[in-house]
């Protein structure tokens, strides 16, 4: 059942460039620190709950998996002995029946051994009803857990599920034995000072600046080489590459350095810099329990009026390319036939005065009573997007939408703001994918509203029956071949309600010091820290 995502072309020139700049062996005990800088700050310690981008990159350091997946799109073992498949017997011909072999040396960060009633703990917090939990879909599938022994679990799958491989890949372990007396699932002490079996510890965090993690000594896989890694965090992207130009940084990721500032990066001495595909996605998300945004007319006149064109060229340098799908070009399921966005005002206005968007007071079209307007939501202290935004807010005006700029710190925006659907509209990148896995319910399935209840990320609030039907058809079969006809009808619907505004894949420009050894650009996650364990200083 080990899926590919096909990414070996996907962000190249980064690889080669990190490839050629490694040399040298690591050393025999952890030595120095690695200063990793990121332009959000890091606030969710618990791996299990609603959480970021940036915050999986903290995780990787703390955590393992099960399993991960490489930047081809190869699972690997982690917590496991072996990844499961039809040919080992750890997963059954008809997808229900699993069976996980453990490692049997692994121990958490407090000595405590790590085992299978962790696996089992941690598998049921995430479908309990009253745990804040990051994802549920897939995991609400699993049936009769049984732990056979300390380094075996079994469990049913309800019904055949193919992107559970992924999901797994992407799913950190914790431990039962600090966490299952928990009276409140929410808000245990372990949030603040969590225990993991990754290859750092936690060392101490101060808030609104940085955190600071120490080797773990008994860390079970290859690593750690450093004695310490710090997770810096530096909102204005200005201040962060100077950071990373002076040397105060060693690592900048995320964000990364701004196209703005591409050409200076690249000339700059003992740097490894390089742009590197991503899998992120920039849009405008659209929050379609608003009034406003409930009229198709709106969404697809406002797409019309995007100057994409301008935004990509003039803004982030012809770095990023276009694109109309929420997949990236490197997955097997994307969709190359969707139609391509036309930057046409007039069509735009023609589409709102047919449905009824007469202009109004100030130029701003209304329609029964509700006027055209909207607030924009993104990370203050982004400036390379503020200038998008300032671009849009002119496009829009122009066909007589009114568009405010509302922008705030990252740990507002995208905590309850984001994620519970408090916004109107935010300008923001994020990866669909799964792994290596299409499947996209976590963000488009009508069931996964966090404002509604639903465990998942569809804060967008959009709904529509036939995508549900499809998505869970495409999760049922492991027919490859079968599932990229059904993700490919997903993105010809999406396209068509347009309840995000594409803009563009990702290329970010990430950059270390040239000493800096080990670091791999890996599509199939969603942060470059994924493999710190594994970073050294050449001597």
């Amino acid at each position: 059942m080990s899926l590919s995502l096909g990414a070996g072309a996907a962000g190249l020139l980064g690889r080669r460039a990190w490839a050629q700049a490694a040399g040298g062996a690591p050393p025999s005990k952890p030595t120095g620190q690695v200063v990793i800088g990121l332009s959000q700050e890091p606030t969710v310690f618990h791996p299990l709950m609603i959480a970021i981008e940036v915050d999986q990159g903290v995780w990787w350091s703390l955590y393992n998996p099960l399993w991960g997946v490489d930047p081809d799109g190869n699972f690997t073992p982690q917590l496991a002995s072996e990844v499961p498949s039809l040919e080992n017997g750890g997963i059954s011909a008809d997808g229900l029946m699993w069976r996980i072999k453990l490692r049997g040396d692994v121990k958490w960060h407090d000595g405590a051994p790590f085992t299978a009633d962790d696996v089992k703990f941690s598998l049921e917090l995430n479908n309990n009803p009253n745990f804040r939990a990051g994802r549920r879909t897939g995991h609400e599938l699993i049936r009769d857990v049984k732990v056979v022994s300390p380094t075996e679990i079994t469990w049913r799958m309800e019904r055949p599920y193919a992107p559970y491989m992924s999901i797994l890949a992407w799913t950190f372990m914790v431990p039962q034995h600090l966490l299952a007396n928990a009276s409140d699932p929410n808000t245990t002490p372990f949030n603040n000072a969590p225990v993991g079996t990754g290859p750092f510890r936690w060392g101490e965090r101060q808030s609104g600046d940085h955190i600071t993690l120490l080797a773990n000594p008994n860390y079970f896989g290859k690593g750690p080489y450093l004695e310490r890694a710090t997770y810096k965090y530096i909102p204005d992207l200005t201040v962060l590459f100077t950071q990373f130009r002076t040397g105060d940084i060693d690592y900048i990721g995320i964000q990364g350095i701004t196209p703005d500032h591409y050409n200076e990066a690249k000339g700059l001495a003992d740097r490894v810099v390089s742009p590197i595909a991503q899998a992120f996605v920039e849009s405008i998300t659209m929050n379609l329990g608003r009034p406003v945004f409930q009229d198709r007319a709106v969404r697809e006149a406002l797409y019309y009026a995007m100057d994409k064109k301008s935004i990509i060229d003039e803004i982030y340098y012809g770095l990023p390319k276009p694109t109309d799908s929420y997949l990236p070009k490197q997955s097997w399921a994307y969709n190359p036939n969707l139609p391509v966005q036309d930057y046409n005002p007039d069509k735009s206005k023609q589409i709102l005065d047919a449905a009824g968007w007469k202009p109004g007071a100030g130029g701003v079209r209304e329609k029964n009573g509700l006027r055209l307007e909207f607030t924009n939501s993104t990370t203050a202290g982004n400036h390379v997007r503020e200038q998008a935004q300032q671009l849009l807010q002119q496009n829009w005006r122009d066909i007589g939408a009114a568009m405010t700029i509302k922008n705030m710190p990252a740990a507002v925006i995208w905590g309850d703001y984001f994620s519970m659907s408090k916004y109107d509209s935010v300008m923001v990148g994020e990866d669909f994918l799964v792994g290596p896995d299409p499947d996209v319910a976590y963000y488009f399935d009508s069931n996964n509203v966090p404002a509604k209840g639903g465990a998942g990320n569809n804060t967008m609030q959009y709904a529509n029956p036939e995508v549900d039907k499809l998505l869970q058809e495409g999760a049922s079969t492991p027919d490859q071949a079968k599932r990229k006809a059904i993700y490919q009808q997903v993105q010809t619907i999406i396209r068509n309600d347009l309840p995000i505004l594409p803009i563009f894949q990702y290329t970010t420009v990430e950059g270390t010091k040239a000493k800096l050894k080990g670091y791999r650009p890996n599509i199939n996650t969603q942060t470059n820290c994924w493999n710190v364990n594994e970073w050294y200083w050449a001597t």
